[in-house]
């Protein structure tokens, strides 16, 4: 007589690579859990899949629960499946990213999380499970992204200088960008609009402000582009 096998999978959960922009920094937001087997360890926001709902709605519920957000973008990652990504369990795992300014969201007090803390991209400690993983092909992700549509804006405040868009760029891609060829591509595309105000409280001459225009960005983002350095 052939053993019956176990269920295959023991549970499905969603985690949410959280990225901002502080200043010329990309950032990513990590919590440290409250509660079972990774109590006490960073890792990115997550949770478990319930059986009445899609994994989209699995992301925004448990970003809306932890943040206060809602429909914010999320874009899907893929299925992490390596079977030994959880001790002892067989657990799979649906990643997703997503992009917000710092000044939009508020970690709300939780059973689940003791503490929430930005970190630089260049200095995320050891994650839970395969969270390093799942960061890691995110940022693949996004840089491949930002070529080809204007996601990154939403890492921006609503009024920002060229040179805060051009170092959000260098933050993603990982490489130093020439200002003058910068500046000529981003405005060629059409999609800015030049705002008859300037920087205020900087030690440094006040540099002009720019806003996004909601039509061409919504076109742009549709269509896709081809932004090449």
């Amino acid at each position: 007589m052939t053993e019956i096998n176990k269920p295959a999978v023991e549970g499905i959960t969603i985690d949410c690579v959280f990225f901002g922009f502080n200043k010329e920094s990309l950032e990513v937001l990590l919590v440290q859990h409250a509660q079972g087997e990774s109590m006490g360890q960073w890792g990115l926001l997550g949770g478990w899949l319930q059986r009445d709902e899609s994994a989209d709605d699995a992301a925004q519920r448990i970003l809306q629960d932890l943040t206060g957000l809602e429909n914010i973008y999320l874009e899907q990652l893929k299925a992490f499946t390596n079977p030994k990504r959880v001790a002892e369990r067989r657990v799979v795992t649906i990643g997703y990213y997503t992009l917000v300014s710092r000044e939009d969201y508020n970690i709300k007090s939780s059973l689940k999380v003791i503490e929430a803390k930005w970190y630089k991209i260049s200095e995320i400690p050891d994650l839970i499970f395969d969270h390093n993983e799942i960061l890691n092909f995110s940022l693949l992700q996004l840089r491949n992204r930002v070529r080809q549509a204007p996601i990154g804006f939403n890492l921006l405040p609503e009024k920002f200088t060229l040179l805060q868009l051009m170092h959000l760029y260098e933050e993603i891609l990982g490489i130093e960008l020439d200002k003058s060829n910068f500046r000529r591509k981003i405005l060629h595309m059409k999609l800015l609009v030049a705002l008859d105000e300037k920087q205020k409280d900087v030690s440094h001459r006040a540099a002009k402000l720019y806003k996004f225009d909601d039509e061409i960005y919504q076109k742009l983002t549709e269509k896709g582009f081809n932004f090449e350095f």
